[in-house]
């Protein structure tokens, strides 16, 4: 059941099946471009320089920190020969399996209409019907912890990113040392700034760029596998083997720094739908994954002639004239990787609130062109906020990576979790298969987790409560919106016993065209009967509007709008968005039109409900739904605080009424 726009509740996912189409008289607005499933050609290269900008920053820049912490004193492995190898091997294929294997062969085929990420994996769990409710419910709380994880990776990664950048002053000279913190607070700021601006216009030098990046490291790390190509030996992997059999648990506590060399391989994920699978894939295989290693192979072949380098591999493989160019193209490729996880900050926001989880936020798009190039305002202030904290108060990349691997891991995890019941559920995997595949992935996923779970205790519990935080609002704005639309339920009344009392009234119908919002089909809105308790008039032409989410990623413009003509002069509207998009009443009037619904602009009044929510000093319990005390109280707080629905829907500020009631819950 959809959710009531005029209130404090948002939208609601809910699947539905598109119905009478639109017929466009004269240019509509026009759909987001979706990207072809088969670019070849020039096309083909555009898209994969351009998806390097974006998809791979994260896991780009993880050289400048991932080995180096690989060989700190508090894991107690020394730069040996033997380490050296099986630390290399262990990356390498860490790369392979998680990267390679897991995400790109298979988590990129589970796609909704195209669009990639774990709330867009979770829709087409909740949109299909054979999944039993519990086991959905509970499906659904392990896709919005893994949303929830994921914020707290956009508050890390521009602070360690940023910072292993930064550091690079340090090898220059340990004068330097106490600039790496303000300088890294300035780069942030500068960042989080920036964001006002949108990407619509640099975000083609992205790519570029991180082409240069590629290039420099894999030259960096070549040049020193040349001295030592033996190196290259490391892909072996029963160098890892025999490191595990050898250093036991000092290996497993190591997996919570190899992970670093993967984090940033949910972007690939994430990012699908603004690339197609195509150009990432060939991005990995082609560029990334080839340079990745080069460096990487470098940095071992490195620190196996000089063990002392392990203090800063990456930087040390550079000549001193180049450290600093090499420091500025560090930082660009940092800021270019920090600026990836706000985005998908952003895109998680938007789909949170069209799916229900989250209030009403400002949302801004940045370009006229690209619908998913937005900016968030609150979601930009806040992580700004925690970035800056997170840097002061780590202070460095190597006390952030203990607070980095938890978010990345318990993600992968999840992310593995809802995959598989993808592939059971929609695409009729038989169970052998399903649960070996399961089976492979978590092995690798929960030795990760179960690796950084040990330092929970260094910084682990940042991400965790972050993660805590929101999931909690989460579920406390979901399951206050069903109790807010029950309470509203129980003060309506059915639409078709409304209609009939007009028959017999002599209510007075006054030129115009009224709009009343409202979420349910079969009743009649609650603001419609606060109008006629107050100014006990009707307009002659009465539209009740009902804005859906779907849940698929978008909709159609033929598909966007069913019209149903009621008596009395009154019209039941149902509009549908996708969990991407952002909902425009001017928009749906202009469909309207094309249906033959005539209304003038400044004939048109839009009426909004304006609930004040008052939460009872007792548990919420009916109906199957429940909600303590505190939670109630932090519903009105989050209603209180949400995005009103005039600036929301994008209605015409001068055309808005708002009638107020009191509700008690």
């Amino acid at each position: 059941m959809p959710s009531d726009p005029t209130s404090p509740l948002g939208s609601n996912a809910a699947e539905l099946t598109p119905q009478m189409g639109v017929a466009a008289a004269r240019p509509i607005p026009p759909e987001r471009p979706t990207v072809e499933a088969n670019p070849t050609g020039r096309r083909l290269a555009v898209l994969s320089i351009t998806a390097l900008g974006v998809v791979y920053g994260d896991i780009g820049t993880s050289p400048l920190y991932a080995l180096r912490e690989c060989f700190k004193p508090e894991y107690g492995i020394s730069a040996t020969p033997a380490n050296v190898y099986g630390v290399l091997s262990l990356i390498v294929w860490s790369l392979t399996l998680v990267v390679s294997v897991k995400y790109i062969v298979y988590v990129m085929r589970a796609d909704n209409h195209g669009e990639g990420g774990i709330l867009a994996m979770l829709a087409l769990i909740i949109g299909k019907t054979t999944v039993h409710k519990q086991r959905r419910a509970v499906l659904v709380a392990l896709g919005l912890v893994g949303a929830a994880l994921l914020y707290g990776d956009g508050v890390i990664t521009p602070a360690i990113t940023v910072l292993g950048a930064m550091e690079g002053l340090d090898v220059v000279s340990a004068g330097f040392r106490h600039l790496v913190v303000p300088m890294t607070l300035v780069a942030l700021v500068g960042l989080f700034l920036f964001q006002r601006l949108g990407t619509a216009k640099v975000g083609a030098t992205f790519g570029p760029i991180m082409v240069v990046w590629f290039l420099a490291i894999a030259a960096l790390g070549t040049n020193e596998v040349l001295r030592a190509p033996g190196i290259l030996l490391a892909i072996n992997p029963v160098y890892a083997i025999r490191f595990f059999i050898e250093r036991g648990d000092a290996a497993f506590v190591l997996l919570g720094a190899v992970v670093l060399a993967v984090t940033g391989a949910e972007a690939l994920y994430a990012d699908m739908g603004h690339f197609g699978k195509k150009p990432i894939r060939l991005a990995w295989f082609w560029l990334v994954f080839p340079c990745l290693l080069l460096n990487y192979f470098g940095q071992g072949a490195l620190v196996l002639r000089d063990p002392a380098a392990a203090a800063n591999p990456f930087y040390l493989l550079a000549p001193r004239v180049m450290l600093y160019p090499l420091i500025a193209l560090a930082t660009v490729a940092a800021v270019i990787a920090s600026q990836a996880l706000i985005s998908g900050a952003f895109s998680l926001t938007q789909q949170c609130v069209q799916l229900g989880y989250s209030p009403r936020v400002t949302i801004v798009h940045t370009s006229a062109r690209v619908a998913g190039q937005i900016y968030i305002p609150e979601v930009n202030s806040a992580l700004m906020v925690s970035c800056l904290l997170v840097v002061i108060g780590f202070g460095s990349s190597t006390a952030l990576g203990a607070a980095y691997g938890i978010a990345v891991t318990g993600t992968m995890a999840i992310t593995t979790v809802l995959f598989v019941v993808v592939a059971a559920s929609r695409w009729h995997w038989p169970r052998w298969r399903a649960l070996s595949l399961a089976a492979a992935f978590l092995a690798v996923d929960l030795a990760f987790l179960g690796a950084n779970a040990l330092k929970v205790g260094h910084g682990g519990w940042v991400p965790l409560a972050i993660a805590i935080g929101l999931f909690t609002m989460m579920t406390t704005w979901k399951r206050g919106r069903e109790i807010l639309r029950e309470r509203l339920t129980d003060i309506s009344i059915p639409l078709d016993t409304f209609l009939t009392s007009l028959s017999h009234s002599a209510i007075p119908r006054v030129p115009g065209t009224a709009v009343f919002m409202t979420s349910d089909a079969g009743g009649v809105p609650v603001v419609l009967l606060h109008h006629l308790k107050h100014n006990k008039v009707l307009h002659e032409k009465v539209i009740l509007l009902s804005v859906q989410t779907t849940g698929i990623p978008e909709v159609k413009n033929t598909d966007r709008l069913t019209l149903h003509r009621l008596e009395h002069g009154f019209l039941r509207v149902v509009v549908r968005y996708g969990f991407m998009e952002s909902p425009d009443v001017k928009e749906v009037m202009e469909l309207l039109r094309r249906q033959g619904v005539r209304s003038r602009p400044l004939d048109t009044s839009y009426y909004l409900g304006r609930e004040q929510l008052i939460p009872k000093h007792k548990a919420w319990k009916r109906s199957g739904l429940s909600m303590n005390i505190w939670r109630k109280r932090l519903f009105a707080v989050m209603a209180k605080n949400s995005r009103s629905a005039a600036e929301f829907f994008q209605l015409p500020p001068n055309r808005v009424i708002e009638l107020g009631t009191q509700i008690e819950f």
